[in-house]
């Protein structure tokens, strides 16, 4: 499986930007979608995540209500809408995805599978 993340860029506090993830080589179906992201120095963090089986999302509590991560299965492409930035919210953001992976490792990296390259997304204060 191959997933690759587009939309990054540079943008000012309170903008917004969307996230593309796409995978080749596997469809979506039964995989839990996620996004982390890491901030230069720091430890890969959770972002939000969708479960295959649940369709309610999780999200770390930085990010909520600002962030809003979606799927398209017949696409197999996962989103994160990014809504009032903050300089904080600088990272590169990751995509990843696992078959099989139980609620209370949804926020924890290795739990994971397969991980896209990553896109970097600047917030200028």
């Amino acid at each position: 499986v191959q997933l690759q993340a587009s939309g990054g860029g540079l943008v000012q506090t309170g903008g917004s930007l969307r996230l593309s993830c796409a995978a080749s080589g596997r469809t979506f179906s039964g995989y839990t979608v996620a996004w982390f992201r890491q901030a230069t120095g720091k430890e890969r963090e959770f972002v939000a995540a969708l479960r295959w089986t649940n369709s309610n999302p999780f999200y770390a509590d930085s990010v909520k209500g600002r962030f809003t991560i979606s799927r398209d299965n017949a696409k197999s492409t996962l989103y994160l809408q990014m809504n009032s930035l903050q300089p904080e919210d600088t990272a590169v953001y990751y995509c990843t995805m696992t078959r099989n992976i139980i609620l209370s490792n949804l926020r924890v990296p290795s739990a994971y599978d397969f991980w896209g390259r990553g896109t970097l997304v600047t917030v200028s204060s």
